[in-house]
């Protein structure tokens, strides 16, 4: 297993801290859950955009959900 070194504030740390104990987790187990599901994410987003289509321009202006916000009044 390699070994990563992370710089993190005082906030940011506390924040972690709060997440891993609510998870009841360690804060180092914690950190490395939130770094395999963003891997894990990753990989199925980018499976998910290989579209099979035959003209790259089609594929640009295509109208798929872009996962932009709807904006509400």
């Amino acid at each position: 297993m390699k070994k990563i070194l992370i710089t993190l504030d005082d906030e940011e740390e506390k924040l972690l801290e709060k997440r891993a104990k609510a998870n009841l987790m360690t804060l180092e187990a914690q950190i490395q859950d939130i770094i395999r599901r963003s891997c894990v994410n990753a990989k199925q987003s980018s499976s998910q955009s290989k579209d099979n289509v035959d003209d790259s321009l089609v594929n640009i202006f295509s109208r798929q959900n872009t996962g932009r916000p709807i904006k509400t009044k």
